[in-house]
């Protein structure tokens, strides 16, 4: 989405919380996305990044804010709840006041056209329905 991001995060044993694997995440993906942005000369955008630093965080040697500072998330524990969740993220650039596409296949960023159609993506997909190695079927 062009304001927002939703994944499907499998964690297995890493040791660490969700918050830091999420907050490492952003971290270095905001590395990358002002990277970019400085070689195209988007000085524009780059200045809305600067602006966004709070004074705090410029103390402390922040110098962009790429992403809001927190993340909602939700427990996929049964089948049926990743199922529900993987739909909505497949349908969500199809919905709302301006649909980005009309149909989720049609949205380049998305996996929606492997698990509707089952071509493959220019990118790698992983199909998280068929590698979880836990019983989703049953209650929690």
């Amino acid at each position: 989405m062009p304001n927002h991001v939703h994944c499907i995060i499998a964690m297995r044993n890493s040791g660490k919380p969700l918050n830091t694997i999420v907050g490492n995440g952003k971290r270095f993906m905001a590395y990358a996305l002002v990277s970019e942005l400085k070689s195209k000369g988007l000085e524009n955008i780059l200045l809305q990044l600067v602006n966004g630093v709070n004074n705090t965080q410029k103390a402390m040697g922040k110098k962009h804010e790429v992403f809001e500072p927190s993340f909602d998330w939700k427990e996929c524990g049964r089948l049926d709840v990743l199922q529900q969740k993987l739909d909505y993220i497949h349908w969500n650039p199809c919905k709302g006041e301006m649909p980005l596409v009309a149909n989720p296949q049609d949205y380049l960023h998305s996996s929606a056209s492997y698990y509707l159609t089952g071509k493959h993506a220019e990118y790698e997909v992983t199909d998280y329905m068929k590698i979880l190695d836990m019983d989703l079927t049953k209650e929690n």
